[in-house]
């Protein structure tokens, strides 16, 4: 008897696993159209709802509105979990995580006031965009951008870390040069003044008053204008080396060229065997 059972069971999973991961069928693709207009639709009640006078006036309109797209969304969670092949897979990955959140604060907003309108992540969700539409290209160039940041992680975060030590000795420094009579009534509020100048940003609720902290301020400047580039750079260096194709190192017999395509046969220059 538990044959059967179980046999029905898988069967329902594939079935089920089939219409949401799948777009080539007609089922599949209407789910994924459903679903992408339920989450720009979900997105602008929340936006909407933030609105005061919108609020005010429909107020019990969106607020039915969310929990029908929350328990939607829900179902949707369930399915997803049910169906995938690999459940803890599922669970942590990017759209598992993504798929989750966007139903999570609807529920804490039972607790907590407001929380209700972090349900804008819903909006990562259209991501499934580029699966639906199959425009594996931009997937592909996305790619490049996270291997990049993948790749350049240990430069950056020593650059991060560097900078932290930089604005927290300027920060020190600047307190003991001006002190509060000057407006800088503590360490951390002087690093939040280092770290405001040395971004160039500049809001100028703090500035130093005395021709020395001044002096050092121009200092935190010049030195935010040097490296305030030097993440991009990293970055880029590491997204033109990702994006360089990658070649077999071959030396054609023939003409003596050296890197070709991986998997090539025949030398893209002279058109001889590579493999002799």
């Amino acid at each position: 008897m538990k044959q059967p059972n179980t046999e029905a069971v898988t069967h329902l999973r594939n079935r089920i696993h089939i219409i949401i991961e799948g777009t080539d069928t007609r089922l599949g693709k209407l789910f994924d159209i459903v679903l992408l207009i339920a989450i720009l639709a979900s997105v602008a009640v929340v936006m909407l709802d933030s609105v005061l006078y919108m609020r005010l006036q429909y107020g019990m309109l969106f607020l039915y509105a969310e929990w029908f797209f929350t328990i939607l969304f829900t179902i949707e969670y369930m399915l997803r979990l049910f169906s995938a092949p690999n459940r803890f897979r599922y669970v942590f990955s990017f759209f598992g995580i993504v798929d989750l959140l966007s139903v999570l604060p609807s529920y804490l907003s039972l607790m907590f006031v407001g929380v209700q309108y972090l349900l804008v992540i819903r909006i990562l969700r259209i991501l499934r965009i580029f699966r639906v539409l199959k425009l594996e290209a931009y997937m592909q160039q996305a790619g490049f951008l996270a291997s990049a940041l993948k790749t350049s992680q240990q430069k950056i975060t020593v650059f991060f870390l560097s900078l932290v030590l930089l604005v927290t000795i300027f920060g020190s420094i600047v307190y003991v040069v001006e002190g509060p009579e000057n407006g800088f009534t503590s360490i951390p509020q002087s690093i939040y003044w280092a770290v405001v100048t040395l971004t160039t940003v500049g809001y100028g609720d703090m500035s130093p008053k005395t021709p020395l902290g001044q002096a050092i301020a121009t200092m935190v400047m010049i030195t935010g204008y040097s490296i305030i580039a030097v993440p991009t750079g990293i970055f880029t260096s590491e997204l033109a080396r990702n994006m360089r194709p990658q070649l077999n190192p071959v030396t054609c017999p023939n003409c003596g060229k050296f890197g070709h395509a991986v998997g090539a046969e025949f030398c893209d220059r002279c058109g001889h065997a590579l493999h002799v």
